[in-house]
């Protein structure tokens, strides 16, 4: 059987996307065609439907299109339903079936790393969509207590609504005072490769044997995690994530789970996958 993926987006140039899939497919010996396609928000739906019309198996969604497929979608996993967005289409019973696979592929990669959130303590900056993605996951591992910190107390506030337990959310000026320093930081704060983030951490907010992750990730130490060295030798950043992420996207497609971490060699990092 011959496979027809893509990833839709606007930007898309930067996208790994087709390489990952692509690799997967040979892993694997399945025949896989995936390309990416720059598609403006007023043409989506209609790019879409053309897709699928013409064949298509299995679609990979990123910015700005993540709601607009969650809108599209006549039946959602529990996943997208949580993060209020899909980054995963695919056909099913004459409708399309959105989900979200992001906060499984950062699992997944905590998984490789060994650092499990459950009772753990868990800081988290930002409360934009990649953090959505991944907030319910997080939650269903049962860490002691999740902690958002976000400039914008509006958006702060949508995010942690959703969820009757379990996380509760700050301004970022409080994060010096939390009591007992984190055992897990995630930034999700989306300057993470280009500057700054805006914060400052410290001992009394990261534990000294605590572990620092960075949604995103970059060929070198992205700004946060230079900020992480002084604080903890654990320090991984997004890459094992897109990997796992998308990894779970092809199954859900063909039905066969690939080996994501493989990849990781391809990328330029040591076999071994481990952290920075």
């Amino acid at each position: 059987m011959k496979y027809q993926f893509a990833v839709f987006g606007d930007p898309i140039g930067h996208s790994k996307s087709p390489d990952i899939h692509r690799r997967f497919g040979e892993q694997l010996s399945l025949s896989v065609t995936y390309n990416k396609v720059n598609v403006k928000e007023r043409d989506f739906e209609s790019e879409v439907a053309r897709f699928f019309t013409d064949g298509g198996d299995g679609l990979s969604v990123t910015v700005p299109h993540k709601w607009a497929a969650f809108q599209m979608a006549s039946s959602l996993s529990d996943e997208a339903l949580l993060a209020g967005a899909c980054n995963t289409l695919m056909p099913l019973n004459g409708g399309l079936y959105g989900h979200n696979t992001d906060g499984l592929g950062l699992l997944d990669d905590l998984e490789r790393l060994g650092w499990s959130p459950t009772d753990q303590r868990v800081l988290i900056l930002g409360a934009g969509g990649a953090v959505a993605g991944c907030l319910g996951p997080l939650l269903a591992t049962n860490p002691s207590e999740i902690v958002i910190a976000n400039r914008s107390i509006d958006k702060l506030e949508s995010l942690v609504g959703r969820y009757e337990r379990g996380v509760r959310g700050i301004p970022l000026s409080e994060l010096d005072s939390q009591g007992a320093p984190f055992d897990l930081v995630l930034n999700g704060i989306s300057a993470g490769l280009s500057g700054s983030t805006g914060v400052e951490l410290t001992d009394r907010i990261v534990n000294a044997d605590g572990a620092c992750y960075d949604l995103v990730y970059g060929v070198d130490d992205t700004p946060f995690l230079k900020m992480c060295c002084s604080l903890t030798d654990q320090r991984a950043d997004g890459l094992g994530m897109l990997l796992a992420q998308a990894a779970r996207q092809f199954e859900l497609w063909t039905g066969i789970y690939p080996e994501p971490f493989e990849q990781l060699v391809d990328f330029g990092r040591a076999p071994d996958g481990g952290a920075f």
